[in-house]
């Protein structure tokens, strides 16, 4: 038996290879920095394990406590719905397991750093900062509260030297990438950038990058991958959860 929680980081999935690379090699750094912690990797959909098969991968080697991470930025419909649906199918048949939900990872001041870091790694220095307007670029939601977020997301970048950042969306909601790099340069801003605001490459992050070209974009930034900011921020949503009073989620059969 193991006397601490396992942390399983559930990712959305994709028909595309690189996602779940970019989600295991975001997990492997995570488990880097915290030795001795059980680390694992569940996917909703496309990609293996799936939540049933690594809950039950970590029941029968005697983990019988997990703090599950929805790795995503936002609270949409999968952190809503189908992340919590798929833990209870699966505690409902493996007695004794306890699931705590950990929060989504956004908004977080990490996660700009992250964004900060790949906007570097693309060209741009802090001297750049007065004379560049940036486009937070998110994969979209229908979801309402997701969307502030976004928007609340890029109001709090622009404080931090920017001479504009705005919010754009590669599906379910406006305005698309494009329009927004577009929109940005109509209001004069000498250097427009595009910071991806996903975790791993896609269909959805690829429609960015198309869309950020196919407008002009100076700088088009990577996603924000396996950062370490990202990987700290698994371990600090982790800690909350696993050391909280109560049970965030408590799902026992």
């Amino acid at each position: 038996m193991y006397s601490t929680p396992a942390l399983l980081v559930i990712a959305h999935g994709s028909r595309d290879p690189r996602h779940a690379a970019t989600v295991h090699a975001l997990t492997r750094r995570a488990r880097s920095l915290r030795p001795g912690l059980r680390v694992e990797t569940a996917f909703l959909d496309f990609n293996t394990p799936t939540v049933g098969q690594a809950l039950s991968s970590l029941y029968l080697s005697g983990v019988r406590e997990v703090v599950a991470l929805p790795l995503l930025l936002t609270r949409a419909f999968h952190a809503k719905s189908d992340i919590p649906a798929a833990l209870a199918e699966s505690a409902s048949r493996l007695p004794g397991l306890s699931v705590r939900v950990a929060d989504v990872l956004g908004p977080s001041p990490l996660l700009l750093s992250a964004l900060e870091r790949r906007l570097a790694e693309a060209g741009l220095s802090p001297a750049d900062r007065s004379t560049t307007a940036v486009v937070l670029a998110s994969a979209g939601s229908t979801d309402p509260e997701a969307i502030a977020v976004i928007a609340e997301t890029a109001r709090e970048w622009r404080h931090t030297g920017w001479c504009a950042v705005r919010p754009a969306f590669a599906s379910a909601a406006l305005p698309r990438t494009e329009d927004a790099v577009r929109a940005l340069r109509a209001e004069g801003f000498e250097r427009v950038a595009v910071a991806p605001y996903v975790i791993a490459p896609g269909r959805l992050p690829d429609r960015i990058a198309a869309g950020a070209h196919a407008a002009g974009a100076d700088v088009v930034a990577d996603v924000l991958g396996p950062a370490p900011e990202l990987a700290t921020l698994l371990l600090r949503r982790y800690d909350t959860a696993a050391e909280a009073p109560a049970r965030l989620t408590a799902l026992t059969a």
